[in-house]
């Protein structure tokens, strides 16, 4: 049962993006959103859990002290692949991140 979507900008929530890579992806999830009001009723989710980021979407109401919170969809997990520095049209920008699963497989090493 999904509630009805708002078109309000969205407060977001961005969690566990704690090292130096995760905070430039927590920036550039920060800025792909205008700023919202301070009563935007609508909230979207960024969670990192073991390199892999889940989006959720929900709005929330609030009566007296009790707040009730609805997923509005869609919801879907990424996995960063790459983080360049400058636009996508730019061929020579340098790389900040590339994900290479196939190096290093024996040490499971946390990015985000």
């Amino acid at each position: 049962n999904c509630g009805t979507m708002s078109e309000a900008f969205p407060q977001l929530i961005l969690n566990n993006f704690e090292s130096t890579i995760g905070t430039r992806v927590a920036n550039i999830l920060k800025h792909i959103f205008p700023v919202p009001k301070p009563d935007s009723k609508r909230v979207i989710t960024f969670s990192n859990t073991d390199d892999h980021i889940s989006f959720r979407h929900h709005m929330f109401q609030i009566d007296g002290k009790e707040v009730t919170l609805q997923e509005v969809g869609p919801r879907f997990e990424m996995q960063l692949y790459k983080v360049t520095r400058g636009t996508i049209d730019q061929k020579e920008a340098e790389s900040e991140f590339v994900m290479r699963p196939f190096m290093n497989s024996a040490k499971r090493k946390r990015t985000l």
